[in-house]
């Protein structure tokens, strides 16, 4: 005779699904209800029972199944409850399916992308609901992001090495990530800077001087986040090799030194390779092509053309070096690491994916 409860049925989503329901749990926008029950279904789609949904989200177990069961019925749709109270849905889920597969697969005659305003018009529809309809789906056609996959055919491998430093380094041994930021111009507006002030924000004129450029050779160390960076006035294997000598000097002899480095042609010189064939406690680890946003000093180049000097004015190039200078002192003075989560098997995923994409064979 069986006791006990029966088995709960596993909800398996698709990634259409589950892209859809990843955008209700994140909505600020629509009900806290709604926005429960799908965070309820993603959750279930990842094994977790009902009591411990319930404790996560700070509802019933009872509760938990029944949105459960509502979404193995219905899908999505059935998370919505019951026919709200007002007029009846201008559009049914096929009409809405067919609005937003139009908005994803189609462009405008007249653009390269939709507007609210361009596609209701184009639809027949209203302006405030084509809004809506955007905002449920997460579809945002006026914006865009950039991407370059790697053609490196030693693409995996390369990610492999650098985020297994990452995310364990090896014992007695320190672990930077080198690169140089290049060609760093010091502009000088062509008028005085505006002070912020209240009610309004601070004013720069959109013409400058040039005052000549300097290039910030910099090694982050992956372990405490401080910054070790010399300005040249150039980016040759002949800086580079200078650099080197630099980070010799401010290294503990008794260390390992693994660096993590672009494929710029500077750093495979030969005579860079002269340099660390006398010095075998040197390692390389190279990123791949096209992949320069694994390398950890990136960010803080970053940082520091936000801080220092995209907004600054400078009268000359030694007025820049200070400023880079000070900020590198500053910065050192209470450095914070760079917390790396993401691991191999997650990037590597990612790049399938759009990669699949772009072929056409996601589906």
């Amino acid at each position: 005779m069986r006791t006990g409860r029966p088995h709960q049925k596993q909800i398996k989503l698709s990634e259409t699904e589950r892209t859809e329901l990843q955008s209700l749990a994140r909505s600020r926008a629509l009900p806290a209800a709604l926005v429960r029950r799908a965070r309820v279904v993603l959750l279930s789609a990842e094994g977790q029972s009902n009591n411990a949904i319930a404790q996560s989200l700070d509802i019933s177990a009872p509760t938990v199944g029944a949105w459960r069961k509502r979404y193995l019925q219905r899908g999505i749709a059935g998370l919505y409850g019951e026919k709200p109270p007002g007029r009846p849905r201008s559009h049914d889920d096929e009409q809405v399916a067919k609005l937003m597969r139009r908005a994803l697969s189609t462009r405008p005659k007249d653009g390269t992308h939709w507007s609210v305003r361009s596609f209701a018009k184009a639809s027949g529809i209203s302006k405030s609901v084509v809004q809506r309809y955007f905002a449920l789906f997460g579809i945002q056609p006026h914006r865009s992001k950039s991407f370059k996959l790697s053609t490196d055919a030693f693409f995996v491998e390369k990610v492999r090495d650098i985020v297994g430093l990452y995310l364990n380094p090896p014992d007695k041994a320190l672990v930077l990530c080198v690169d140089e930021k290049s060609q760093i111009q010091a502009l000088e507006r062509s008028q005085p800077v505006l002070p912020m002030g209240l009610g309004y924000v601070e004013g720069i004129t959109h013409d400058y001087f040039r005052h000549g450029t300097t290039t910030l050779f910099a090694a982050l160390d992956l372990a405490n986040g401080e910054v070790i960076g010399q300005c040249k006035p150039r980016h040759r294997h002949q800086e580079f090799i200078s650099f080197l000598n630099h980070l010799d000097a401010n290294i503990p002899a008794g260390l390992d030194v693994h660096l993590i480095l672009d494929n710029y042609a500077t750093h495979k010189h030969a005579k860079v390779r002269a340099w660390l064939a006398k010095r075998p406690r040197y390692h390389l680890h190279f990123t791949p092509t096209y992949a320069s946003w694994i390398n950890q000093v990136e960010r803080w180049f970053a940082i520091i053309s936000q801080r220092a000097i995209r907004r600054g004015s400078f009268r000359n190039v030694r007025e820049l070096k200070q400023r880079i200078e000070q900020f590198i002192d500053h910065y050192n003075q209470d450095p914070r690491p760079f917390k790396w989560t993401a691991n191999a098997e997650s990037i590597l995923a990612k790049v399938s994916k759009i990669s699949k994409l772009i072929s056409g064979t996601s589906h």
